[in-house]
């Protein structure tokens, strides 16, 4: 064998003991995926063992082109069959209903999950800086908390999320940023890495307003120091990243690019921006939690059993495992950044 067979398209999600061996099955010709039943002998091919400290639920290749055996790493995407597409006309989706009576500013879907619009949400103020929470564990998140924070004229106070990681993302405006004494320089679509114990202040550009999403694992409140401690962590220097079209990732029909990861340092928390063609991906799940800004375009975020409309600007938050399926209406698709903790590959999802 040149190539190993594709026993599905979908990963296998199992839970492994800690301490106990697996072998993966790495030729795809096993009758008892994703474990190996001997079935490669004279293959070329040979399991892939696997020993964990503790009990875990891990996604398991199925379609043996990981890069990263023997876990899933969204290889499948790009295979065929591997990016289900569902039609949103179908007999059983009409009888969806669509939802949009508001709970203050979100409309509520199945679960925890739900899209909240920021413009709705009450406004906290410090200064020249306002503050509104869309993301928490009030809300059914355990992971993360996520705030929009607006700076008008002149610098912002001094914000801490104390030994949390932190991910930001400029939706609107240009200007500055310190991070714990270092000054980084910010324009609309770029992600910012901001390390445990360190703080921040917004600087924006005049007449600009500075509009940023801030996304903290775990989850927790923000802190208001008296003044900046200067502890930047000099061994992790990259802090921006910005859109670079040239290191976009297909999944399919769609396309991300991944900006802050634990390339830069970040150890439970990815962002990407990407891109939804007009289409309704197949009902799907993930095993980190998400959250998702809605960049441009118009849409409907799908779950069990019911619809909720989505728009440039909204938020969508989805717990863990959630199904879901999010479809693009506009002629253009959608445009959307999300971030996902924890994890580091927004890639990988599994079909029931």
């Amino acid at each position: 064998m040149t190539a190993p067979v594709i026993a599905r398209t979908n990963p296998y999600l199992v839970t492994l003991r800690g301490g106990r061996s697996y072998f993966w099955c790495r030729c795809g010709r096993s009758a008892t995926q994703p474990f190996c039943d001997g079935s490669h002998q004279g293959t070329g091919f040979v399991p892939e063992k696997i020993r964990l400290g503790e009990d875990q639920e891990v996604l398991l290749c199925g379609c043996k082109h990981t890069r990263t055996p023997p876990f899933c790493d969204g290889a499948h995407t790009n295979l065929p069959g591997g990016a289900l597409l569902d039609d949103p006309r179908s007999p059983a989706n009409r009888q969806v209903p669509l939802v949009t009576e508001r709970e203050g500013a979100r409309i509520r879907l199945n679960g925890d999950c739900y899209v909240v619009s920021p413009a709705l949400e009450p406004k906290i103020r410090y200064g020249n800086l306002s503050c509104s929470y869309l993301v928490m564990p009030e809300r059914g998140a355990v992971y993360q908390t996520q705030t929009l924070l607006e700076v008008t004229s002149g610098i912002s106070p001094v914000i801490s999320w104390g030994s949390r990681e932190v991910i930001l993302f400029v939706l609107a405006g240009r200007g500055h940023i310190n991070i714990s004494g270092k000054s980084f320089a910010v324009a609309p679509t770029d992600g910012v890495y901001v390390r445990p114990a360190e703080a921040i202040q917004l600087t924006p550009s005049e007449p600009d307003t500075l509009r940023v999403f801030a996304l903290a694992s775990p989850a927790g409140d923000l802190a208001w120091p008296q003044s900046m401690p200067m502890n930047f962590d000099q061994d992790c220097a990259e802090r921006v990243v910005s859109v670079d079209p040239t290191q976009r990732q297909a999944t399919g029909q769609r396309y991300f690019q991944i900006l802050v990861d634990k390339s830069i340092g970040s150890r439970v928390i990815t962002q990407f921006i990407g891109h939804v063609p007009r289409s309704k991906a197949a009902p799907h799940r993930h095993l980190y939690e998400e959250a998702i800004i809605v960049l441009s375009g118009e849409g409907c975020m799908w779950t069990e059993d019911r619809k909720a409309p989505v728009t440039a600007g909204d938020v969508i938050f989805l717990p863990r495992k959630q199904i879901h399926s999010l479809e693009a209406t506009s002629a253009n698709g959608i445009d959307l950044v999300g971030v996902i903790c924890p994890g580091d590959n927004p890639a990988i999802n599994y079909y029931d």
